[in-house]
C-alpha cells in the first residue's frame, strides 16, 4: 500500500457536514486492490492480537464487534486502515469514531477518511495505520515495541499541541453554547465569536482584564498594600533586595515563623513557607531572589492554616478549592521514595498541567523539606503518617485540590469578592490561608495572602476530591451576557458561475444598511470597501481574515469548490447560503469527475445554513433545486421564469422568491409582492441584455433580504452597483472605445461561455472573440469552448494562458480550434498563443460598431491594455 496524498479538513466538507475535523488520505492499495481481508492470511488474528480493542468498533452492522464481522466476511484494506487509524487515536485518549472509505475514480486508489481531534495526531495515526497493516500482511505481526513507540509518539504530539486545562474548559463551554472559536497565531490567544462580536482569551485572561489590575496582581507587595488600605486582612510583611536586610525584615514582621517569596513570581515558584531559622531564611532568600525578575523578595509573617483558592469571576465567587501540598501517606512498609513512585503511577498524574494531577518530583527542595521534617527518601513512614514533598500547595508541583465551594462562610465570600474588585480583576484567584474556611476569616486568624491574575481552572474543573465546578460557564456569561450574540451574519455564495458578481453586489447592498461589510472574491479580500489582500481569496483562509476582523458586522463570502474540497468551510453554519448553478467545470480535479459530484460539493453551502437561516437556490437549475430537501433552515428561490412551477408553488405557500417578471426584479414574501427595479435600468444588467447578470441580481436580492436588508437599501444597492473594471474586475466590464466596444469577462468554462453568449448575440454589429481556456481542463471541455465560440463570434482569436498547467504550449489552443472547426468549418479564426499580443491585435484591427470580447487569464493585464489603448486614441 502507498499513501499518495494526505489532506486535513477543518470545517464542513464534501465528506461530512457534521464531522468537521477529518483526515483525507488517498491510498493506493497496489497489489491488494482486488484482495479482500478474508483472503489475506493472518490478517484477522494479527490485527486482533495487536489491537484487541477493535472489538469495540460497531461499523456498518451497528453492533459491538461489527467491524470484526466485516473483517471476517471480507472488506478491502482501505476500510481496514480507516478503523486502525481511528483506534490508534482512541488508545491515546482521543475519542474519535467517524470514518468512511470510498474508491476513487482510479481503480485501486481509495479515499480513506477518518476523524481526528488533534490534527498532528490524526495525520500520524494515518501513517501508522498503513505501516501496522502492511507489517501484519507481510510478516503476520506488528511488534509490540513498534506499537508502544507509535502510541508514545502520538501522546507526545497530543501533549505538545494541546490547549492548557483552563483553555480546554473555556473552549468546551464555548462549544456547548455553539460559540465559534479559533486559535490566533500569537501569544496562545483564543478568539471566541466572529467579527465585531468577538471576544479574546489568553488562558484565563480576557479582553476585559484590566492591564493595571494584572500588573498590580503581579506586584505582590503592591497588592498587599492596596488590600490593607481597604481593610482586608493580609500578612504583615516587607520587601527587600539585599540579603543584608533579611535579619531586620524578620524582626519587622514579628519574628519566626516567616514566609519568603519573590515579588513578581507565579505558580508557587521561589516560595518557601514556615521558615523557623536564620539558616533556612538565607536559603529561602536565595531561592526567591533567583525566581524574581526584579530580584526583589517579600518577607512575610507566616500564618499556619490551610491554603484555599477562591475563584472570583465578574465580581462573584464561583468556586473554592482547598489546596494540599504534594505529600505521601505512610503504610508502614514502603519508603518515601517508593510511596512517591507509587503515587506517580496514578493515571491522573502527568507532566505540568497536562493531566488532572501533576507528578510529584523529588529534587533538592523536596529533600530539604523532608530533612526539616526529620525524614529522608529511604524513611519507611509509619501507617497513616504524612510526609510533605512541597511547602506550597500548587497543583503544578504535585499538590491536590479538594472542592470546598459549599463550605465557605458567606463573610469570606464577601471578602473575596471585595478583594477582586479592589484589585480590579474580572477573573481572579484569591488565595486565603485559614484554619477553618467555614468561619469568618478574622475569627480564624486567616489572611488573604495573594490575588492572582489568570488563575488556573484545573483545580475547580477536575478536583482530586469533591464536586467538579463548571467555572467556564460564568466566564462565558460575562463575555456574552444573555441577549448578546457571538456571531456576525454570514452570507456564503457558491456556484459554477456568477459567484463574484453576486458576492460583490450582495456586499454592496448590505453596505447600504450602514453596516461594515467584509467580503472575499476571486480578486481579493475587502473590508468596508477597501482592498485588504489581492488574489484569488475564495477559500477558508481568506474567509478567516474576515471572521477575525473586529470591525466587520457582516461577512459575505464567495465560496469556491477548491476550498470546500481541500480544507472544508471556515465556518460551521451560515445565516444565508446561496447556490447559483452547477455546470461542468473543474471536472477531473480533486476526485470530482461528474456534474452530480460537483453538485454535491456545492450543496455543502446549502446544508450548513442555520435552522433559523435561509438557503437561496436557483429554481431554474434542477441540480440546485434538488438541494432543498437537505437544507436544515428555510428555502428561498430565485428564477428568471415567473412560470416556473416550483416558484409558483413556493409563492402560493408563502415562501420567499425573487423572480424576473414583466421586465422587473420582483420579490415575493408571503402575501406581499414588491416590484423592485426595472431590469433595463440597472447598470449590472447592461441595459437588460445580459440575462445571467439579471439572475445574479435576483440571487443577491433574495440573499440580502433574507439577511435583513430593507427594501430601500436593496433598491439603492441595485441602482448604484456598476460592473466596471474598478468595482467588479473581469465581470462584464464594458468599455466604450468610441467607434467600437470592448467587453472583458472572466468566463472560462462552457456554462459561463453559454451565459455570455446570451449577451453577445444581442449585440448589433460584428463580434470578435479573444478566447482561451485553463490548461488543467479536459480536452473535451476545451473543445466545447471552441464549439460555443463558433456559435456567437464572427471572428475568433485563440490564445493560451501564460500558465499552461502542465500542457505543452499550443495543445490547449489546438483543442479549442478543433471545437471551432467541428461546429463551423467556415468560421474565421487565427491562433495567437500570447495573450497580450492577441489582445493588442484585436484592438488595433477593430472595426466600427464592433464588439470585442476578451476572455483573459489575467483580468488586470487585459484591463490595463484596454485602458492604455483607450487613453492613447483619446489623445490622438
Amino acid at each position: 500500500m502507498k499513501i499518495l496524498r494526505t489532506q486535513t479538513l477543518r470545517g464542513p466538507n464534501y465528506w461530512s457536514i457534521r464531522h468537521h475535523k477529518l483526515i483525507l488520505m488517498r491510498l493506493d492499495l497496489e497489489d491488494l486492490a482486488e484482495t479482500p481481508s478474508n483472503q489475506i492470511p493472518g490478517l484477522y488474528d494479527g490485527l486482533l492480537d495487536v489491537l484487541p480493542s477493535l472489538d469495540e468498533h460497531f461499523c456498518s452492522p451497528g453492533c459491538r464487534g461489527g467491524f470484526l464481522m466485516r473483517l471476517r466476511e471480507g472488506t478491502l484494506m482501505g476500510h481496514v486502515v480507516e478503523h486502525v487509524a481511528l483506534e490508534l487515536q482512541v488508545l491515546v485518549g482521543k475519542n474519535v469514531g467517524f470514518g468512511r472509505t470510498r474508491e476513487s475514480e482510479k481503480p485501486g486508489v481509495y479515499n480513506v477518511v477518518f476523524q481526528y481531534r488533534d490534527e498532528q495526531v490524526g495525520r500520524y495515526a494515518g501513517r501508522a495505520a498503513v505501516r501496522l497493516c502492511q507489517s501484519i500482511i507481510d510478516a503476520g505481526r506488528y511488534p509490540q515495541d513498534e506499537l508502544d513507540k507509535d502510541l508514545e509518539d502520538l501522546r507526545d504530539l497530543a501533549n505538545s499541541s494541546a490547549l492548557g486545562p483552563s483553555t480546554e474548559a473555556l473552549v468546551g463551554e464555548a462549544e456547548a453554547r455553539e460559540i465559534p472559536w479559533m486559535q490566533l497565531s500569537a501569544r496562545a490567544m483564543i478568539q471566541l465569536g466572529y467579527g465585531a462580536c468577538q471576544r479574546r482569551l489568553q488562558a484565563t485572561l480576557s479582553d476585559r482584564s484590566s492591564l493595571l489590575a494584572v500588573e498590580l496582581a503581579c506586584d505582590k507587595e503592591g497588592t498587599k498594600r492596596i488590600l490593607q488600605d481597604a481593610g482586608i486582612p493580609v500578612p504583615r510583611g516587607v520587601t527587600i533586595q539585599y540579603l543584608d536586610d533579611l535579619e531586620a525584615a524578620v524582626e519587622d514582621v514579628g519574628g519566626y515563623p516567616i514566609a519568603i517569596k519573590p515579588l513578581d513570581g507565579n505558580h508557587g515558584r521561589g516560595i518557601t513557607l514556615d521558615i523557623t531559622s536564620a539558616e533556612d531564611a538565607v536559603a529561602a532568600y536565595d531561592t526567591a531572589s533567583a525566581a524574581s525578575k526584579s530580584r526583589t523578595v517579600i518577607v512575610e509573617r507566616f500564618y499556619r492554616g490551610r491554603d484555599h483558592r477562591v475563584l472570583v469571576v465578574d465580581g462573584k465567587v464561583v468556586a473554592v478549592s482547598e489546596r494540599i501540598p504534594a505529600r505521601v501517606l505512610g503504610n508502614g512498609r514502603l519508603t518515601i521514595e517508593e510511596l512517591v513512585e507509587r503515587a506517580n503511577r496514578d493515571p491522573r498524574r502527568g507532566e505540568g498541567h497536562d493531566n488532572v494531577l501533576t507528578r510529584i518530583k523529588i529534587d533538592r527542595a523536596a529533600i530539604a523539606l523532608l530533612e526539616r521534617q526529620g525524614l529522608a527518601l529511604n524513611t519507611v513512614l509509619h501507617d497513616g503518617k504524612v510526609a510533605y514533598l512541597r511547602a506550597t500547595a500548587n497543583l503544578s508541583t504535585g499538590g491536590i485540590a479538594v472542592d470546598r465551594t459549599d463550605d465557605i462562610h458567606p463573610d469570606n465570600v464577601w471578602l473575596a469578592e471585595r478583594a477582586a474588585r479592589t484589585i480590579g480583576l474580572d477573573i481572579a484567584g484569591i488565595d486565603l490561608v485559614t484554619t477553618d474556611i467555614t468561619r469568618p476569616l478574622r475569627d480564624a486568624d486567616g489572611v488573604v495572602v495573594e490575588v492572582n491574575a489568570a488563575p488556573g481552572f484545573r483545580m475547580h474543573v477536575s478536583p482530586s476530591e469533591g464536586t467538579s465546578r463548571n467555572v467556564a460557564a460564568p466566564v462565558m456569561d460575562m463575555l456574552f451576557p444573555p441577549g448578546t450574540t457571538s456571531r456576525i451574519p454570514i452570507l456564503a455564495i457558491t456556484g459554477t458561475n456568477g459567484k463574484t458578481t453576486t458576492t460583490r453586489l450582495s456586499a454592496h447592498i448590505m453596505a447600504q444598511t450602514g453596516r461594515t461589510v467584509g467580503y472575499t472574491t476571486t480578486d481579493g479580500i475587502y473590508i468596508d470597501g477597501r482592498l485588504v489582500e489581492k488574489g484569488d481569496t475564495t477559500g477558508p483562509q481568506s474567509a478567516g481574515v474576515i471572521l477575525r476582523d473586529p470591525t466587520v458586522d457582516v461577512a459575505v463570502l464567495e465560496t469556491a469548490r477548491g476550498g470546500i474540497l481541500r480544507s472544508g468551510l471556515a465556518f460551521e453554519v451560515c445565516e444565508v447560503g446561496v447556490v447559483l448553478n452547477v455546470a461542468a467545470d473543474h471536472l477531473g480535479l480533486d476526485g470530482i469527475n461528474t456534474i452530480d459530484q460537483m453538485a454535491r460539493v456545492k450543496s455543502v453551502v446549502a446544508e450548513v445554513v442555520a435552522p433559523e437561516g435561509t438557503a437561496v437556490l436557483n429554481a431554474d437549475d434542477p441540480r440546485v433545486l434538488s438541494m432543498a430537501e437537505r437544507v436544515p433552515g428555510k428555502v428561498a428561490y430565485f428564477s428568471m421564469d415567473a412560470k416556473n412551477e416550483t416558484v409558483k408553488t413556493h409563492i402560493a405557500g408563502g415562501g420567499l422568491v425573487a423572480v424576473y417578471e414583466g421586465g422587473y426584479l420582483t420579490l415575493h414574501d408571503g402575501q406581499e409582492s414588491h416590484q423592485l427595479e426595472f431590469a433595463e435600468d440597472l447598470p449590472v444588467t447592461l441595459k437588460g441584455k445580459a440575462p445571467f447578470m439579471i439572475a445574479n441580481a435576483l440571487a443577491a436580492v433574495a440573499a440580502t433580504y433574507s439577511l435583513g436588508a430593507d427594501l430601500e437599501s436593496i433598491r439603492k444597492g441595485l441602482r448604484t452597483f456598476n460592473p466596471s473594471a474598478a468595482q467588479t474586475p473581469g465581470r462584464m466590464n464594458l468599455f466604450d472605445m468610441g467607434d467600437f466596444h470592448v467587453l472583458i469577462d472572466y468566463a472560462h468554462n462552457p456554462a459561463s461561455y453559454e451565459a455570455l453568449g446570451g449577451f453577445i448575440r444581442n449585440w448589433d454589429g460584428n463580434r470578435v472573440g479573444v478566447v482561451g481556456g485553463p490548461g488543467d481542463r479536459r480536452d473535451e471541455d476545451l473543445a466545447l469552448l471552441g464549439e460555443l465560440s463558433a456559435g456567437f463570434f464572427d471572428y475568433i482569436i485563440v490564445k493560451e494562458d501564460d500558465d499552461t498547467r502542465g500542457r505543452a504550449r499550443g495543445n490547449a489552443a489546438d483543442c479549442i480550434v478543433a471545437g471551432i472547426q467541428k461546429t463551423n468549418s467556415k468560421c474565421r479564426f487565427e491562433t495567437v498563443l500570447d495573450e497580450t499580443r492577441a489582445i493588442e491585435i484585436s484592438l488595433k484591427e477593430a472595426k466600427p460598431k464592433e464588439l470585442i470580447v476578451i476572455l483573459p487569464e489575467s483580468v488586470s493585464r487585459a484591463v490595463s491594455l484596454v485602458e492604455a489603448f483607450q487613453t492613447l486614441h483619446a489623445r490622438a
